[in-house]
């Protein structure tokens, strides 16, 4: 949920990043959605940001032909303004191997 704290119209992005085991090698955090809505001064506004599941994959050194895989195991999901903003809402999600 995004509340405008703003006097004026304004256009606000809301960013979905997961955040995978080190162990995989990967970044701490990264990007796999986004949306932007536009909101009146106070208004509230809920938000859907749609992550597919290819978008968990990692890269699968490896692989013959470096291909793409989801592994399995729990990751964390956020949906934030930012990748460093402290409201930042949090879920675990849990994925099967492909």
């Amino acid at each position: 949920m995004k509340t405008s704290l703003f006097r004026r119209s304004t256009i606000a992005s809301v960013w979905a990043m997961t955040a995978q085991s080190a162990s995989l090698g990967e970044p701490p955090k990264r990007l796999v959605g986004w949306t932007k809505v536009a909101r009146q001064p106070g208004e509230v506004r809920t938000v859907s940001v749609s992550v597919p599941a290819q978008r968990f994959a990692i890269r699968d050194a490896n692989a013959h032909a470096h291909a793409w895989r989801i592994a399995a195991g729990s990751d964390g999901l956020s949906a934030a303004a930012s990748s460093r903003d402290p409201r930042a809402l949090s879920m675990t999600v849990t994925l099967t191997a492909h």
